[in-house]
């Protein structure tokens, strides 16, 4: 079996730290995990680290991108199982401040996250859920579903309205109890856009 190209094995020792940054940083947060701790765990250097990512920050981002990501896929998945369209996008809104209440999500995405990386809507992952909010709305507004208003606009402000939900509930001395009280108002601002 031949060896594995250069390509590959970048690959495979980004998604070694990634994975073990996930855990490290879920366990312990950013400022307390160690980067020495987290690359000898899996058998590389800090070096390594440097050369993937750049820095600790850059190796957090890399960790949020995913996470989110997956967020963003199940969200997704749970907005199609509603029906699509409308139904669809407040599912998937909902969706995501539900998992506001996973441990991984709550510290990584919705506390370190914000306080390392600055304002989520610069972040890739939110950019591309922000690209998808719009392609649905052009769907809704042609079909009349919708009033009519700035699409972008529209999409910036309803992912807003869930992505603040999210941080409500993470940063709440009770998100169990918070959780329905961000679900409520963000559906009753959202239901705003029907006509």
């Amino acid at each position: 079996m031949a060896g594995k190209t250069r390509a590959e094995k970048m690959e495979e020792t980004r998604a070694k730290l990634i994975a073990a940054a996930r855990k490290a940083f879920a366990e312990k947060g950013f400022h307390a995990a160690s980067m020495d701790e987290l690359t000898a765990d899996v058998g590389l250097t800090r070096g390594a680290l440097y050369h993937n990512f750049g820095s600790k920050v850059g190796l957090l981002a890399a960790v949020v991108d995913r996470i989110d990501s997956e967020m963003a896929t199940k969200a997704r998945a749970l907005g199609q199982i509603a029906g699509g369209g409308w139904s669809g996008l407040l599912a998937e809104g909902v969706a995501y401040i539900e998992m506001a209440l996973e441990p991984e999500v709550q510290r990584i995405v919705l506390l370190d996250g914000p306080a390392v990386l600055g304002d989520p809507s610069g972040w890739p992952s939110q950019n591309r859920c922000l690209q998808a909010t719009i392609a649905t709305l052009h769907d809704l507004a042609a079909d009349g579903r919708i009033k009519s208003a700035d699409i972008e606009g529209l999409a910036r402000l309803l992912n807003g309205m869930a992505l603040n939900a999210a941080l409500w509930v993470a940063a709440s001395e009770d998100a169990r109890a918070t959780l329905p009280k961000a679900v409520a108002a963000f559906e009753c601002l959202a239901s705003g856009a029907l006509k």
